[in-house]
């Protein structure tokens, strides 16, 4: 049976689409104003890879803040639940899964089985969050992908950057810039401070080999060996860390099937 998993986020919709356990296709679209749009554009893509129609889905399974909003699927399930599916199918061995995504974090403890045990979710404020590091990468007029790399070359000093408010931050990094401090280093503060947000949050579920680091952030270099430094740990993230919720989705999908 084909199966597909559907993970609206806050910055970007994803879609995996699998059969007998094993992934056939999966896309990452920005997600639009319209849920119901962007989740068609994702499972429109996957069924173009594999020359199929949205009838030949046996089951489909919607996750993330938008998952009400997805009028074809079967059944909608906890990002909760679908990220420690994901990362547990992807990662047997993996114990602690920290998913960083545009507008929320979350920590999550699970057992050998990938069944949770223990998680918290940070959706209250933009910091320690992508939508931090996007208003840092804007307010220095840098790329996204470059703020990473950035921010572990040739640092001279860690600057005080905020992590409480992202309006806070962004005039931090202001005052740095008049003050003709180097780029390098207002990132390095910045960065400094959301990974402490980070990994306050995993302590507080408390962490235990291995980890599995997924999301967008996941794809910043900066926070990974940070995180990493912070715990003493060597983070396991997958090809492409950002679809780890839709794939739980499509993993939990038969077994949601009536009968």
């Amino acid at each position: 049976m084909v199966v597909c998993g559907v993970d609206i986020g806050s910055l970007s919709t994803k879609a995996v689409l699998m059969e007998n356990d094993e992934i056939l296709a999966w896309c990452i679209v920005p997600t639009g104003p319209d849920s119901v749009e962007s989740a068609e554009r994702a499972v429109g893509a996957v069924l173009g890879e594999e020359n199929l129609a949205l009838g030949h889905i046996g089951y489909t399974v919607a996750t993330g803040y938008g998952r009400a909003n997805v009028p074809f699927a079967d059944k909608t399930i906890s990002e909760i639940s679908c990220h420690a599916a994901g990362s547990h199918w992807t990662f047997p061995e993996v114990r602690t899964i920290l998913d960083m995504g545009g507008q929320d974090c979350k920590a999550i403890r699970c057992d050998e089985n990938g069944r949770i045990s223990n998680f918290i979710m940070n959706d209250k404020c933009a910091a320690g969050t992508g939508r931090y590091l996007e208003r840092v990468a804007d307010s220095l007029g840098l790329a996204l992908d470059s703020i990473g790399p950035l921010s572990m070359a040739a640092v001279d000093e860690v600057l005080s950057v905020g992590s409480n408010c992202v309006v806070f931050a962004e005039g931090d990094i202001i005052r740095l810039q008049r003050a003709s401090k180097k780029t390098n280093d207002i990132l390095a503060g910045a960065t400094d401070a959301i990974v402490e947000r980070i990994v306050e949050l995993l302590e507080r579920v408390g962490v235990e080999p291995d980890l599995c680091i997924s999301g967008g952030v996941a794809k910043n270099i900066g926070v990974v060996r940070r995180v990493e430094q912070k715990l003493g740990l060597r983070a396991r993230i997958a090809k492409e860390p950002q679809i780890m919720g839709a794939l739980g989705a499509a993993l939990l999908a038969p077994k949601r099937q009536p009968g």
